[in-house]
């Protein structure tokens, strides 16, 4: 029986004597834009420049590609130790202009066409379906030109998609249906937005963005106000609350202008419109809020839920808070970012942490910890482990309490990247409770806690613990 090489050969062969037509031309030249994944950095970074699932898509299909790459050339070219096809049969209009001199087996162009074509399509699978005839091609490509037998294509779409699929072990896919609330019956329907005061951070999100212009022409009727550095959200939604022109309150900004509003909100019992206009919008989408109009047709409607929300020595968050190696790199992004930007900052306070960062010893209700970071979770998050990316529930009444060990043989370096980028609850460094009320007693000193992205107070002792009244959001369900 002639074995899968012989078969590999033939089709190769058939191929090869295919007739020339006007396709050659364009699929040497898309085999040759794919060298060194130049095409998909390319398309990774024109998706990537809208926010939302088509950016997520784009960060899991290059760094699979990433992975994929470094497998296929790395390891399992020099294990297979498989050589390109003879040149010698191959149409001279089609042949590459310069040869491949890397081993065949399996293809590296395929496996990165698949690993960005999968890691795409499992955030966004629109975008990845639209893109699959485009890897498809590529990998098409490789054996019209003659440098890869049909066989080592195929393992290197194998490979790739594997490697694309293998991504959600560390990183899940965040899901698509919203956190389970209670609905609320105490919000007021607005059309227009008539009654409703939001309050704008400018700096927040992409800066060619104008949140402020966006919302007056959704909510025509709405009060839309500015913040500037003598007038937060405190003072603009604060003085409106308090001047009775207020039916409802909103913000537009990230996470931590939202906390800020909806301390607000509770202290004046009004519920509180949430405008994602931030770079992450963790609570936002949580809560089932993704887009602009989204929230306008929620607050037009009088649609709205209850959420959990907890407090740290009575100031509330919505999100997390922590105490440890983050509060630190928060604290030195924020010196830096005027300088370089949100995310040149955080690399770089990253950076400053990993040389200086120590532990720290505290109690956590009478239990003695010393820990690299300790993170409080308004409600429980997933995926487990120390890269929480969203909550199944807003009204469970339970604080998620994650920590780092820093009693085992962890160095600081691989502490402080493994906040970074996530460990998993399996690592015996990690550990996690639930409950409803933690007290932090602070041994080594007094330390500042950060919470929805913002630095805070600095204390020996916290209290952490879920408010008795909820808030307000406005969202359809």
């Amino acid at each position: 029986m002639p074995s899968p090489l012989h078969w590999d050969a033939r089709l190769l062969a058939h191929v090869g004597r295919l007739p020339t037509t006007r396709a050659d031309r364009w699929l040497r030249r898309l085999s040759t834009f794919a060298n060194h994944g130049r095409l998909w950095v390319l398309i990774g970074v024109l998706i990537g420049l809208k926010p939302g699932a088509s950016r997520r898509g784009a960060n899991r299909g290059l760094g699979s590609m990433a992975l994929s790459s470094a497998l296929v050339n790395v390891v399992l070219k020099r294990a297979f130790r498989r050589v390109r096809p003879d040149l010698a049969q191959v149409h001279s209009g089609r042949a590459l202009r310069r040869s491949p001199q890397t081993l065949s087996f399996p293809s590296g162009h395929s496996a990165s066409a698949a690993a960005f074509a999968t890691g795409l399509a499992l955030e966004s699978p629109v975008a990845g379906a639209l893109v699959a005839p485009l890897a498809l091609g590529v990998g098409y490509s490789r054996v019209h030109v003659g440098v890869h037998y049909p066989g080592d294509v195929v393992a290197g779409m194998a490979v790739g998609s594997a490697i694309a699929l293998g991504t959600q072990h560390w990183w899940r896919v965040r899901p698509t249906t919203p956190a389970r609330v209670r609905t609320a019956s105490d919000a007021p329907a607005l059309p227009d937005g008539e009654g409703l005061v939001i309050a704008v951070n400018p700096r927040s999100g992409r800066a060619d963005y104008d949140p402020a212009a966006d919302i007056a022409e959704l909510l025509p009727g709405a009060e839309v106000v500015e913040m500037t550095e003598d007038a937060g959200v405190e003072d603009v939604l604060g003085d409106a609350a308090r001047a009775g022109r207020a039916k409802a309150l909103g913000v537009a900004g990230g996470d931590g202008s939202v906390a800020a509003a909806a301390a607000v909100a509770l202290e004046h019992g009004l519920p509180l419109a949430v405008i994602p206009a931030g770079t992450l919008n963790h609570f936002a989408r949580d809560v089932g809020v993704t887009t602009p109009p989204e929230a306008v047709a929620a607050v037009v409607e009088g649609a709205a839920v209850h959420v959990d929300v907890a407090e740290v020595n009575g100031t509330p968050f919505l999100n997390t808070a922590s105490i440890g190696s983050y509060p630190e790199m928060v604290r030195r992004r924020d010196q830096l970012s005027g300088r370089m930007g949100k995310w040149m900052a955080l690399t770089v306070a990253a950076a400053q942490v990993l040389r200086r960062g120590t532990p720290v010893e505290v109690e956590l209700n009478g239990r003695r910890v010393r820990a690299w970071i300790v993170f409080v979770g308004n409600g429980c998050y997933e995926p487990r482990g120390l890269s929480p990316a969203w909550r199944p529930r807003l009204e469970d009444g339970l604080l998620d309490v994650q920590y780092l060990r820093a009693d085992l043989r962890f160095g600081r370096t691989r502490a402080v990247l493994a906040t970074l980028l996530g460990v998993s609850e399996h690592s015996r460094s990690y550990r996690e409770f639930r409950v409803r009320e933690l007290r932090v007693r602070m041994l080594s000193g007094p330390q500042q806690v950060a919470y929805d992205g913002e630095t805070g107070e600095t204390a020996t002792e916290f209290l952490f613990r879920k408010r008795p009244d909820g808030l307000t959001v406005y969202a359809k369900r």
